[in-house]
């Protein structure tokens, strides 16, 4: 395993003695900037890079991509999902979400409470993808949940 630096600005290498993470104590970072609220701890191992994050309620991700394949498990509170040519589907508690690389995909909070998941995806590319308009104009918002 390499102890070498991680490809996240802000993520925790995996490696050189460290096996074990107690995900709820380490360093949260921005997991979709300029398209997403996503956000919370990753850590990286050579090849695979693994996150516990969070959504707040009413928002989310734009719609966006990334070169490497994502697996969504949901933890906690509820949310709707959409991937290129699907219909929007709704995922709770348990729920397996796979996106593929380059398919331009979205997740939402329910404006109930927040999302949480746990992420895994290959270290081909960064944690953060690329909002499919090209824009880092910001997060998705239900109405009323927006920056004050």
């Amino acid at each position: 395993m390499s102890t070498g630096g991680t490809r996240n600005v802000g993520a925790t290498k995996a490696g050189g003695g460290r096996y074990v993470f107690d995900l709820a104590r380490l360093a949260r970072m921005a997991a979709g900037t300029g398209y997403s609220t996503s956000e919370g701890p990753v850590v990286e191992g050579d090849r695979i890079q693994v996150g516990l994050i969070t959504m707040r309620r009413g928002t989310g991700a734009r719609p966006h991509s990334h070169p490497n394949e994502q697996w969504m498990y949901v933890l906690q509170g509820k949310g709707r999902v959409w991937i290129d040519g699907s219909d929007e589907q709704p995922v709770v508690p348990g729920a397996l979400v796979f996106f593929p690389a380059n398919t331009v995909h979205w997740a939402i909070a329910s404006t109930d409470e927040d999302l949480v998941f746990f992420t895994c995806k290959d270290l081909s590319h960064g944690i953060v993808g690329t909002a499919a308009d090209g824009k880092t104009s910001g997060p998705h918002y239900d109405p009323g949940f927006g920056p004050e």
